[in-house]
């Protein structure tokens, strides 16, 4: 009876090198999302991925700072590629659709992004900081390309890493705060931050004035930037 009942259950497949690696750093990267590095040990890994201790040693002998290494690497790729959007539309709208992917990532990962930006981790070290660091250098370039300017438009890349640094702290304070507001009422609130401090660049920096007068010829009448205007202006308008 148990030979029949075995034939009747799925078959072990043995895992290959790779496959069993990717494995691992997957079951890795569902854990970190869901509690700190330091919460999260090989055993719970092991156990989560149904193998043995000594396997994941195997294929990562470094121990847990490899393994999260590992994770962190493909978390940051994906991260990186929230910002690649293709440059055709509106500049309003391009940012909006990497904003949507950048935020339901955060969303996804809670407690593992936390603690990828706030640092301080037992497991933290100058290779992980870099790692972090390239996913910042890459949105800032992504999103200085879709403006049509390189680092050598100094104010404008200083306005470019503000907003960078202002989305990550919304993103941590929305964890914090109960995920609180909606995901696109937030992405709307980073999106007219954007906009604006562009704008306020654009006031003090003839050059980064000009290209946003390129970048805004393409946005649509009564669109997003059009919007944040109306809402704005009776403000000043008020002051005066």
């Amino acid at each position: 009876m148990s030979t029949r009942h075995a034939a009747s259950g799925p078959a072990y497949r043995r895992l290959g090198t790779a496959e069993r690696r990717d494995q691992l750093i997957a079951t890795a990267q569902c854990l970190f999302a869901q509690r700190p590095p330091e919460q999260v040990s090989l055993d719970d890994v092991a156990r989560e991925a149904g193998v043995s201790r000594p396997l994941v040693y195997r294929y990562f002998p470094g121990g847990k700072q490899q393994l999260y290494e590992a994770a962190l690497s493909i978390a940051a790729a994906e991260l990186e590629s929230c910002f690649a959007e293709p440059h055709e539309g509106p500049l309003s709208g391009r940012l909006a659709n990497a904003l949507d992917r950048y935020l339901a990532f955060v969303d996804a990962h809670g407690e593992g992004f936390t603690a990828l930006l706030k640092g301080g981790s037992v497991v933290g070290t100058s290779r992980t900081d870099a790692i972090v660091d390239e996913v910042r250098r890459s949105a800032v370039a992504q999103i200085m390309a879709h403006l049509g300017a390189d680092t050598s438009h100094t104010r404008l890349h200083l306005a470019v890493r503000t907003w960078i640094t202002a989305v990550e702290a919304a993103s941590l304070i929305w964890l914090d705060e109960g995920k609180e507001p909606s995901l696109d009422e937030l992405r709307d609130w980073l999106m007219d931050q954007c906009v604006t401090v562009l704008a306020v660049t654009g006031g003090h920096d003839r050059t980064t004035a000009d290209l946003l007068r390129t970048a805004m010829a393409t946005e649509p009448v009564g669109g997003r930037v059009d919007a944040l205007a109306a809402r704005i202006a009776p403000l000043f308008g008020a002051a005066r």
